[in-house]
């Protein structure tokens, strides 16, 4: 397997730290107190992994609920799950090290390695394409029609607050990060923004699924389908990533080497049966939020997914560079962000194509 470039440039004691653990034959603590064997195969310790109950996730979901992420974590390690409900809120979750590993958007992992200087975390696979949409009201047909509305996203600088203020700012739409400007922008949970859409409070909102399905089941329209937005990537977009603490990575490399092995097993089982795998994820969301979604929402918001370790690096690129456009982010400056060499490992003893970190 060939090295991914940006491996070359990262940090020596990522590549040390795995080495040290293989090499000496001794155990190592880190100091959440997970202790590491060296023996190649062999892990102890925790794992506290995050994602959202949303069906971007659903790497993270079906393999939680088929026993995925346990089998090939091992009876060694214990898998500590907790759920999100934006990008912002999991971005302050692994910066506190408060968790080890999660699902995530580009925007956020893009803004929590520029907040740490390049240090706090590293991008480990890919996840899902796809899947995010702006529904608005039947009567909004134009981008010129959007001035004046309010619409919401799941949180401010995220992944489709990105999209949104880059889709009004390309037409000639002015927004701030107040909530003024031609559109107002309403950063809230995606959990309430149905019920905000229904009571007339938000015109309409830039969400992922099955969020924007269930917009559309409560009467709104789909005025943009993200995918006709990359072009340059021709449809393909990053929507969830899995990313791993820089430090969590260095003092437990089998670990993460089962995490994401678990990963590729989750993509493999959803690509495989996706009628099965969408009412497995779908009840994986009930026990979350309490209801599972309708046959209906579930089948609009599936279609639109693609699920892939491939983290579509260039759409990340993209979208890092959106953010600074838009005076979100500073100057992105992003080598290093990517460390794929586990996840080529895997796919390559797969007898599976190999992944690119550009």
């Amino acid at each position: 397997m060939r090295p991914s470039r940006l491996w070359r440039a990262l940090t020596p004691l990522v590549t040390a730290g795995a080495l040290a653990l293989a090499v000496v034959g001794c155990s190592s603590s880190g100091s959440d107190g997970t202790s590491v064997s060296s023996t190649p195969g062999q892990a102890s310790g925790t794992l506290r992994l995050g994602y959202f109950p949303n069906l971007t996730h659903a790497p993270a979901l079906y393999g939680t609920e088929k026993g995925i992420f346990a089998k090939d974590l091992g009876s060694g390690v214990t898998l500590k799950p907790s759920t999100f409900n934006s990008g912002t809120q999991e971005a302050e979750a692994i910066l506190s090290g408060a968790i080890d590993a999660g699902y995530i958007g580009p925007n956020p992992a893009v803004n929590s390695f520029i907040k740490s200087n390049g240090e706090a975390i590293r991008i480990i696979s890919g996840a899902t394409s796809g899947g995010a949409s702006l529904v608005v009201r039947p009567d909004i047909t134009s981008a010129a029609q959007l001035k004046g509305k309010t619409i919401a996203t799941p949180g401010l600088a995220n992944t489709q607050d990105v999209a949104l203020r880059y889709y009004l700012k390309k037409n000639g739409l002015k927004t701030d990060t107040q909530g003024g400007g031609d559109v107002s922008i309403k950063p809230q949970d995606n959990a309430l923004t149905v019920d905000a859409f229904k009571n007339k409070a938000i015109d309409g909102a830039w969400v992922p699924e099955p969020t924007a399905s269930r917009l559309v089941e409560a009467g709104g329209k789909v005025l943009v389908n993200e995918a006709d937005q990359w072009p340059e990537t021709k449809g393909q977009f990053v929507t969830t990533l899995l990313i791993v603490r820089t430090d969590y990575l260095r003092k437990n490399p089998e670990i993460v080497r089962r995490l994401v092995t678990a990963n590729v097993e989750a993509i493999n089982g959803l690509n495989a049966d996706k009628d099965a795998a969408a009412k497995v994820t779908n009840t994986a969301v009930g026990k979350l939020t309490g209801k599972p979604l309708t046959d209906s929402v579930l089948a609009s918001s599936w279609k639109s997914l693609t699920f892939t370790a491939d983290p579509i690096a260039r759409s990340l690129v993209l979208s890092a560079q959106h953010a600074s456009d838009l005076g979100l982010l500073k100057k992105p400056r992003l080598d290093g962000i990517f460390d794929l060499t586990i996840l080529n490992d895997v796919l390559s003893k797969q007898g599976k194509p190999t992944v690119s970190d550009s």
